[in-house]
């Protein structure tokens, strides 16, 4: 599958036409940029959306978002706001064994009497739970000594169905070693752990070599 990383560029103005104020709010811009090729069905089932996105957050000049697809986005938002630079990613990029990485996570499990999913709190538990999961669930292990939860934050907002909705977000950085290759494209591919719809998930990596001086 042939994915294209993008980069969506907005200032001041642009935020403000937007009415970007909150995740499902960006959801929607972002969404905007991609033609629609799922059908009722698939939206209604397990079929992912092929769009990932991780928003760099901003400044007094305007907010960068991180976008990974498998189709190409548009060049701008509705034709007059923000500016979109895209490129393919290589097949090569997702060959190398050790990778630097930055990931938004919605850090959950599973409650194993009541089934019920419950959030992972604090920072520490938080790593303890990523490096538990990464190796059977996204094909890679998370090196422990460079792990690094550097951020946690709770944002409450409204979806389309105006449903509140409650949502943790964690920072996770360090280095990975690819253990299963298909697993670990699949996993940048398709993003990893929930809430990708709203931000979470996209793997940005860096290749590292072994041996620099090699």
């Amino acid at each position: 599958m042939s994915m294209i990383a993008s980069v969506l560029h907005l200032d001041r103005r642009d935020i403000k036409a937007l009415r970007i104020t909150d995740p499902y709010s960006l959801h929607r811009v972002v969404y905007s940029l991609y033609d629609d090729v799922r059908s009722a069905e698939e939206k209604g089932g397990s079929q992912p959306s092929g769009i990932l996105y991780a928003d760099q957050g901003g400044d007094f000049h305007g907010r960068r978002i991180l976008l990974l697809a498998d189709r190409m986005p548009a060049e701008s938002v509705d034709g007059r706001y923000g500016k979109v630079q895209s490129r393919p990613v290589a097949d090569s990029f997702l060959e190398h064994d050790r990778y630097g990485f930055k990931v938004i996570v919605n850090p959950t499990r599973r409650e194993s009497a009541s089934r019920k999913l419950v959030p992972v709190k604090g920072r520490e538990a938080i790593g303890s739970w990523f490096c538990e999961r990464a190796p059977l669930s996204w094909g890679f292990r998370a090196l422990p000594e460079y792990l690094e939860v550097t951020r946690v934050d709770v944002v409450r907002f409204k979806d389309k169905q105006q449903r509140l909705v409650t949502l943790a977000q964690a920072h996770v950085q360090g280095q990975l070693e690819v253990l299963d290759r298909a697993l670990f494209r699949r996993s940048f591919a398709r993003g990893i752990g929930r809430a990708r719809t709203f931000g979470c998930g996209l793997l940005q990596i860096v290749p590292l070599l072994d041996n620099p001086f090699a």
